[in-house]
C-alpha cells in the first residue's frame, strides 16, 4: 500500500529534493556495509542528512512537496534493498530480509514524523522546527530498524537468518549495564545520528536565509 501510494506522488516532485535524497540513500546503502568502528557503519554518518533534505524541501516547498521527497527516497531505497539481497558476503545476503523490512519501514515512518511535525512547528524560532522533528525522526528511525531487524522477539520474520551475534549478551559499549549487543548499535547510531543532525542546522540556516522561502 505504502509502496503504491509513494509512486503516485513521485510526479511534479523538487528536482533538489530527488537528487539529493537519491544520492544520500544510494550512498548510505553503500557504505552501510563499512564498518566504522565497533559500533558503526560509514552509512551513519551519511544517512541523517536526508532529514536536512526533507527538512529543507518541507521550508522551501512545503509539507506537500517533503512527502513526495521523502516517497522517492523509500522507493530508492527498496531498490537498493532488492538488489543487495542478491549479493552474498562471508555470512550470507548483504542485505537480509528483516534488515531490508526493517530499513524501509523506518525510514518511511520517521521521515513521515519528521515532515508532520516540522510542519506544526513552521512559524517557531528557525532552530526548533528542523532539530526537533528530525531528532524526534531519528529516535523513531533508529527503535524501529535495530528491532525489526536485530530483535530476538521477531526471529520468526525471518527464521533462517542467523542473528546470534546480535542478541550476544554483553556490556553496553563494553562498560556498561548488559545487553543484547544490537541495544549498543542502535545507542551508538542514534548518538551520532543527533550529532549530525546538530551539525546540519548550519547548511540548514545558510540556505534559508539565502533564499528566503516559504514559512
Amino acid at each position: 500500500m505504502a509502496l503504491n501510494r509513494c509512486g503516485r506522488q513521485m510526479r511534479h516532485t523538487p528536482i533538489f529534493g530527488v537528487i539529493a535524497m537519491a544520492t544520500i540513500v544510494v550512498i548510505s546503502n553503500i557504505l552501510v556495509q563499512k564498518l566504522l568502528g565497533q559500533w558503526l557503519t560509514w552509512g551513519a554518518l551519511t544517512y541523517p542528512f536526508a532529514f536536512l533534505v526533507t527538512d529543507l524541501t518541507n521550508r522551501f516547498y512545503g509539507v506537500a512537496a517533503a512527502r513526495r521527497v521523502v516517497c522517492v527516497g523509500f522507493l530508492i531505497g527498496v531498490l537498493c534493498s532488492l538488489i543487495g539481497t542478491q549479493f552474498v558476503g562471508e555470512y550470507g545476503p548483504l542485505v537480509t530480509v528483516r534488515v531490508a523490512l526493517g530499513s524501509g519501514i523506518a525510514f518511511l515512518t520517521a521521515q513521515m514524523v519528521d515532515v508532520t511535525v516540522f510542519d506544526r512547528l513552521r512559524a517557531r524560532i528557525w532552530w526548533q522546527p528542523p532539530i526537533i522533528s528530525s531528532v524526534a525522526g531519528s529516535a523513531i528511525d533508529t527503535a524501529l530498524f535495530f528491532t525489526i531487524a536485530f530483535s530476538q522477539s521477531l526471529v520468526w520474520i525471518e527464521p533462517g537468518n542467523d542473528i546470534t551475534w546480535a542478541v550476544e549478551i554483553l556490556p553496553l559499549f563494553g562498560f556498561g549495564p548488559e545487553a543484547p549487543l544490537w541495544v549498543s548499535l542502535a545507542v551508538a547510531d542514534f548518538a551520532v545520528k543527533v550529532g549530525i543532525l546538530i551539525i546540519a542546522l548550519i547548511p540548514f540556516r545558510v540556505l534559508v536565509r539565502k533564499y528566503q522561502v516559504k514559512t
